[in-house]
């Protein structure tokens, strides 16, 4: 017999992905136009093309994934690079405390400190589950950061410029906490 109350699960699941995007529409990849760009205060800027990056070297990692929302989906596998290898090319300027994250879903944006980037779990990703990550994920380039909610772990990534002084992401200037930390950020 059915209940007449709803199980929570069968109104917000609590398992699996959901797609969440700022704009009207998600952008999309073009492996013959895409740049990711590493700017602002370093010593050597960089402009990628997609061969250049799926030319570095490439990590693999298996972490979860939280949404700010509730959800959550275990054992995601992501492959990709670790931004802390593009700064170290790049060579941050002493006064550079923070990477401003920019996405191609304009206008979303996001910022970490560089010690949050520099975080040995975080990944620029190009891959999921064995697979090239696919358009609702964030192709081409995803950064992850599995201590974070979602909403920092920024999709549709072309700039990650580095910058002097904090300043509010897209989140962040509609009430959402700075640091995103699993389980102590946003009354969780």
């Amino acid at each position: 017999m059915a209940s007449a109350v709803p199980v929570v699960s069968d109104i917000v699941p609590t398992d699996g992905w959901r797609i969440y995007t700022v704009a009207d529409a998600m952008p999309r990849f073009d492996p013959a136009t895409y740049r990711l760009r590493v700017t602002g205060l370093v010593e050597q800027p960089l402009d990628l093309s997609w061969a250049d990056l799926a030319a570095l070297h490439a990590e693999r990692q298996r972490s979860d994934f939280h949404c700010v929302t509730g959800w959550t989906v275990r054992g995601v596998t992501w492959d990709g690079i670790r931004p802390s290898a593009l700064l170290a090319r790049a060579r941050p300027r002493p006064e550079a405390r923070y990477a401003t994250i920019v996405s191609m879903e304009e206008p979303y944006v996001d910022q970490l400190s560089l010690e949050q980037l520099a975080l040995p779990d975080v990944l620029l990703a190009t891959g999921q589950d064995g697979r090239p990550l696919e358009r609702q994920h964030g192709a081409p380039v995803r950064l992850v950061i599995p201590e974070m909610y979602g909403y920092k772990n920024v999709k549709w990534v072309s700039e990650v410029r580095l910058v002097a002084r904090a300043e509010d992401g897209y989140w962040e200037q509609r009430g959402y906490d700075v640091d995103a930390w699993v389980g102590r950020s946003n009354g969780l």
